[in-house]
């Protein structure tokens, strides 16, 4: 028997997977490119043959639909929330989570940004798919989550409630003016906006 006939192919990917793999691939090429890039640039990079893409995208528009909607789900800046170790200050705790949260929001805006610009209209009625009903609250309702587990070591020191405050916090967050660098939002938030009186 040759080396050829004994060789065995590697298990095939589920469709969810291979689209999961492909919008991967595709992210950063349509954050550079927008809808100006190719399905074949795609393909490279994915390191697939042009048509596997539409084995499980019915056209390139699909495709760029699951691009966006993959940039606005929360899941990697939440895995970022809950690794941040819950011994250090809390201080220190919140200032992760903010620069988790911001990149995650500006690689959403980049995706989103560079989408609209280049011409393109995710989910026209009609034509594809909407991203499911409630998903922005789902996602805001996973961050909220995330940051009232990263507060409840001090919640007998707060005013209110982890989950609350937590909502505060991140209502401050996506407020926050272009000034203020990670570390004065979080000092603003935990000690206000006025300094103490010397004693």
């Amino acid at each position: 028997m040759s080396e050829k006939q004994v060789r065995r192919r590697a298990p095939g990917m589920s469709p969810e997977e291979r689209r999961a793999m492909i919008v991967a691939a595709a992210l950063p090429l349509v954050a550079e490119y927008g809808t100006a890039v190719t399905t074949s640039q795609i393909a490279r990079a994915a390191g697939i043959g042009e048509a596997t893409i539409f084995r499980v995208f019915a056209d390139k528009d699909e495709l760029l639909d699951a691009c966006m909607i993959e940039a606005m789900r929360p899941d990697h800046a939440v895995t970022e929330i809950a690794s941040i170790p819950l011994d250090q200050p809390l201080a220190e705790r919140l200032a992760e989570a903010a620069d988790a949260l911001s990149a995650h929001l500006a690689r959403m805006g980049t995706v989103a940004g560079v989408l609209h610009s280049t011409g393109h209209r995710r989910g026209e009625p009609g034509v594809r798919p909407q991203p499911q009903p409630g998903s922005r609250e789902a996602s805001m309702q996973l961050i909220g989550d995330a940051i009232a587990d990263l507060l409840e070591p001090d919640e007998a020191s707060l005013r209110l409630p982890a989950e609350t405050v937590g909502k505060v916090f991140l209502g401050l967050l996506f407020a926050r003016p272009a000034v203020l660098s990670t570390s004065e939002l979080v000092e603003v938030f935990l000690h206000g906006a006025v300094k103490e009186e010397p004693a």
